[in-house]
């Protein structure tokens, strides 16, 4: 009985002093105000990140004004045009073009070799009306507006003509789609 008071004891402290810290934890660090705000666009603080972002996915939070900043310091940088695609996550055609674009190896390098590609989110959360209303009327959803590296509205494609035709499965024609791509590259 006694042995069994003495491990139970043991064990006992035991759990107390691993459980117990040594000494108080040290209070964190503030950020530095320079890591609490976003990158500024033209900066070298503009990372592969902040780029890839833009293209993630239709995010009703998302400030396309500053995205836009962002897209255009990577289009000067790289020397790329900036594709606008308008839509959202409730878009069925939205989410076959990103398939389509990631599906097919020649889109993609195409893409990626020329253009900054940017999501903007139109949704009943937030339709971006105030960024949008510098560009066209849209009539249909994905939408894509071509601009220059300085944000100047070069082209306004609707994706209706870039669809596959009857007949063909859902989706997107291979040949239209890198006709459009190729016609407005830089």
């Amino acid at each position: 009985m006694r042995m069994k008071i003495g491990c139970s004891s043991l064990i006992m402290a035991g759990l107390l002093c691993a459980c117990s810290p040594s000494s108080p934890p040290a209070p964190a660090a503030a950020p530095s105000p320079a890591a609490t705000q976003p990158p500024v666009a033209g900066t070298s603080a503009l990372v592969a990140a902040d780029v890839a972002a833009l293209n993630t996915r239709f995010d009703p939070a998302r400030d396309p004004a500053a995205d836009l900043a962002v897209a255009q310091a990577e289009a000067r940088r790289s020397g790329k045009r900036i594709v606008l695609d308008v839509g959202g996550e409730w878009c069925s055609w939205c989410h076959l073009l990103d398939a389509f674009i990631e599906g097919d190896a020649d889109v993609r390098t195409l893409v990626d070799a020329k253009y900054v590609w940017m999501k903007v989110n139109y949704s009943e959360d937030n339709e971006n009306a105030a960024f949008l209303s510098q560009f066209p009327a849209i009539k249909g959803y994905p939408h894509l507006f071509v601009l220059d590296a300085d944000g100047k509205l070069l082209h306004s494609q609707f994706t209706g003509e870039l669809e596959a035709d009857k007949g063909q499965p859902k989706g997107y024609n291979r040949e239209r789609f890198l006709a459009f791509v190729q016609a407005w590259a830089p």
